[in-house]
């Protein structure tokens, strides 16, 4: 079985929230277009027949992938005002439920949170795992704050405490001004600003105070396990860091999951030897991305075909109940 466990869609309904928002990340329309703008620093168009949901299954369906967890990506609502945000959470929430009722073997749900206002967060963690969703999702930063800032302590625990699994992903960094030339945010800003949230979550200690609490890193986790080397020895030979957690950092690593979102065969082996065949979910990143090509990489990787299993499914049936 194939499971893609990033793939992801944008609702009408949450881009009518998002026109509404009164600073960027908004939506600004033009005629029957609408753009999202992150000021002058970022903007994309976006367009109904990319995410158009049997487009999706019509790629699945040649790319041989039995099922997609879905997601929507950027601008999440926790960029939004705390009232659009907890109404964009629900709009996307809806909208992905509404999606799995319709296609019950082939979709499940990641829920987006207004982690701005925790407590509306904790409320619609509930509410999702009542409406059957696998896990929820968690962006690089919360509107500028960062992820292990305390007063998202509680969201934390309560997705510990309900076992649903928290899947990263990465949004338009704070510092994007700094490297909005040549596409360099999409190029490497996204992976390297997603990374600092995970180390973040590790150096605080989150993951120490919350053991039972599984975590998703997208894109073979980013930059981090590439400089494991480099953060053992600042924190075990330097001493830094260490006030808050009782392992290496990359103790921790190993106990995250990473997506295969990465086209590059030479990451991807890093990846699977770093991690092993246990911590590895199949992803695609739809409707971004030639699907064929991500399922090709694993095909091909010199690999034993019992661990291409459990990457292409068996360890997302697992971890997100499925």
């Amino acid at each position: 079985m194939r499971i893609d466990c990033q793939s992801h869609i944008f609702p009408h309904t949450y881009i009518d929230i998002l026109a509404q928002n009164p600073h960027p990340p908004q939506v600004i329309r033009h005629g029957s277009e609408a753009v999202v703008t992150y000021g002058d620093v970022q903007t994309f168009r976006l367009q109904d027949e990319v995410y158009d949901p049997k487009r999706k299954l019509k790629d699945m369906d040649e790319a041989g992938v039995d099922m997609a967890l879905l997601s929507t990506n950027i601008p999440p609502p926790c960029m939004l005002t705390p009232a659009l945000g907890n109404n964009g959470a629900q709009a996307i929430n809806n909208a992905i439920a509404e999606l799995v009722e319709a296609y019950p073997h082939r979709f499940a749900g990641l829920a987006c949170l207004p982690w701005q206002n925790p407590d509306e967060a904790i409320t619609e963690m509930d509410r999702v795992k009542q409406l059957g969703f696998r896990g929820i999702m968690l962006y690089s930063h919360i509107g500028g704050r960062p992820v292990d800032a305390p007063e998202f302590e509680p969201v934390y625990t309560h997705a510990e405490t309900l076992q649903l699994p928290i899947v990263m992903h990465p949004t338009v960094p704070t510092w994007g001004e700094a490297i909005k030339d040549y596409w360099m945010i999409g190029m490497m800003g996204l992976q390297v600003d997603n990374s600092f949230a995970l180390l973040r979550l590790i150096l605080s200690g989150i993951l120490e105070r919350h053991p039972r609490l599984q975590l998703v890193m997208p894109h073979i986790g980013g930059i981090l396990p590439y400089m494991s080397g480099r953060l053992d020895h600042q924190t075990e030979v330097l001493g830094r860091a260490t006030e808050h957690i009782t392992q290496p950092p990359s103790a921790y690593l190993r106990q995250i999951y990473f997506d295969t979102v990465s086209p590059s065969a030479q990451a991807l082996q890093y990846a699977y030897e770093f991690s092993g065949a246990d911590r590895l979910l199949f992803g695609t990143d739809h409707p971004w991305v030639d699907m064929p090509r991500f399922v090709r990489l694993i095909e091909k990787l010199p690999i034993p075909e019992l661990d291409k299993a459990r990457i292409f499914g068996g360890n997302a049936v697992e971890l997100f109940d499925l």
